[in-house]
């Protein structure tokens, strides 16, 4: 074949250009040499990565058993109300924002204290009707209606609405209230059944294990957090039967009455109370265990009230100090300062000076275990009750009373006052001053050496030392004499029975060595 010049040219010019385009592609990396065609780009990042366990499906079964509480009362209006009834406000322009500012800035913003997460507004028109007062958290417990919320969401309540997850709203009714763990049973008339829920053994609930909170947060509906449970058997001195969970999943106000769920859907707590220095959560909350509510709850909805068993005896804790004093191996148990008059236990022959250790058998490890052990008891129950007296173990046999409406302060039959003392006496090895009292019982503390152990354990001028180690006291003599004893018998402190304001309590102070 034949080829002219200038063809044959042209032809290598095309071939050479086209092997240059094809270097060129693969030094770039360009996978198509055709004009107009898309580069391959490489995959979006993706990390094969353990998956965290979801609460989605504990959610979704257990939303429909949480409702929100809503409580209305009559309330009287405030000085300031319009004589036609009216909120006051009708000459404030049309504007949302500022009738709202107006209305928190005259009260009717939150009224509830730490431990009341519900919002409180009080009303200022028809007198005759409810208006709402708070509003909180609760879950079914029964497939008929019956519900758990705090006793301090519905206590000022006269009528109470409950509305569902699915935005029902019901009237319910209320069953029982037990201020003394912040309980309340409502119970809805009608609506058909209900998805209800179920108590755990919170007895299983360990530290770490996750939890779901479920409740209605500031009024904005059905609202879930999550945490742990971050301790067990917190006392925060909401009352004699402290024994709270506390968990980190953020409870804030409206969540109160609302429950805690394990991740089988059981009810672990009730929320009940927050810590928060600036209102709102932050990661500190505690729960009514599982097992103290749902005894209360039983009790609720069988009576309308919880009848707890009484002993009637003023009790403090044992420390290592009154342990030693008096021959106690161990600071357990709960020291009898004082036996009220016709008490239960006084009739059992229980007194001043005894460390109860054991309930029926029961390890008393604390003055709150030995309330809860007693408050489980129905009034009428007969116990044994294992104390600590002169050195070794005694059992006594007590029928239980019923605790009172409000308990009740033992007091002195002869009050005792300080005495003008003529001859003041010392007790120098412990730092006081005393003189005997005017009625001849016992020794009036007149001065105490800022110094001394004394002074260190609280003692204080106008106290009453009534008794040393379980022996009455009538004198400085028998302090020593009680103190030598002491010595004699290896322990290293006395306890003294202290009087004050006619209150009774205890006082371990160290003997002088030698």
């Amino acid at each position: 074949m034949n080829i002219a010049p200038n063809s044959y040219s042209r032809t290598r010019k095309r071939l050479l250009a086209a092997v240059a385009s094809v270097a060129v592609a693969g030094a770039i990396g360009v996978g198509a040499l055709t004009s107009g065609t898309s580069p391959v780009l490489a995959d979006a990042v993706r990390v094969e990565a353990p998956q965290v366990p979801s609460f989605a499906d504990v959610v979704e079964r257990v939303s429909p058993a949480v409702v929100s509480v809503k409580v209305k009362a009559k309330v009287q209006s405030t000085a300031d109300d319009g004589s036609d009834g009216q909120d006051g406000f009708d000459n404030l322009p049309n504007n949302p924002q500022l009738r709202r500012f107006f209305k928190e800035f005259r009260g009717f913003g939150d009224q509830g204290g730490q431990n009341d997460e519900g919002h409180r507004r009080f009303g200022h028109r028809n007198n005759d009707q409810p208006r709402p007062v708070a509003q909180g958290s609760g879950f079914f417990i029964s497939e008929d209606g019956y519900l758990v919320t705090n006793n301090h969401v519905v206590e000022e309540g006269t009528a109470f609405t409950v509305v569902t997850n699915d935005g029902k709203e019901l009237d319910a009714r209320l069953i029982g209230t037990d201020p003394r763990t912040d309980l309340a049973v409502l119970k809805v008339e009608g609506g058909g059944k209900f998805t209800y829920v179920d108590f755990a053994d919170d007895a299983k609930v360990r530290v770490g294990d996750w939890v779901v909170a479920v409740g209605n947060p500031f009024g904005l509906g059905g609202t879930v957090t999550a945490g742990i449970v971050s301790a067990r058997g917190r006392d925060i001195g909401a009352g004699p039967y402290d024994d709270f969970l506390q968990i980190d999943a953020s409870v804030n106000r409206g969540n109160s009455g609302g429950p805690t769920f394990n991740l089988n859907g059981q009810v672990v707590g009730i929320n009940t109370a927050i810590f928060s220095p600036s209102g709102g959560s932050v990661g500190i909350a505690f729960d009514i265990p599982a097992s103290t509510a749902k005894q209360v709850v039983d009790d609720l909805m069988k009576s309308g009230t919880v009848q707890r068993g009484w002993l009637g005896v003023e009790i403090q804790p044992v420390t290592s100090d009154i342990a030693e004093s008096l021959g106690l191996k161990s600071n357990n148990g709960a020291l009898v300062s004082s036996a009220q008059d016709n008490s239960p236990g006084k009739k059992a022959g229980i007194a001043a000076g005894d460390v109860i250790t054991q309930v029926d058998g029961k390890d008393v490890a604390s003055p709150k275990e030995l309330a809860r052990l007693i408050g489980a008891y129905s009034p009428g129950k007969s116990v044994d009750v294992t104390v600590w007296r002169d050195g070794k173990s005694q059992t006594v046999k007590v029928d239980l009373g019923k605790l009172p409406a409000t308990d009740k302060q033992a007091s002195n039959d002869q009050q005792q006052q300080p005495a003008a003392p003529a001859k003041p006496d010392t007790l120098a090895d412990l730092g006081l001053t005393v003189t005997k009292s005017e009625n001849g019982k016992g020794l009036v503390v007149t001065d105490v050496d800022p110094n001394s152990d004394a002074a260190d354990r609280g003692i204080q001028p106008g106290d009453v030392i009534t008794a040393v180690n379980s022996t009455e006291v009538n004198g400085t003599e028998d302090v020593s004499k009680a103190m030598t004893e002491a010595v004699k018998s290896g322990r290293k402190a006395v306890l003294m029975q202290i009087t004050r304001d006619d209150n009774n309590r205890f006082v371990a102070l160290p003997v002088a060595k030698g």
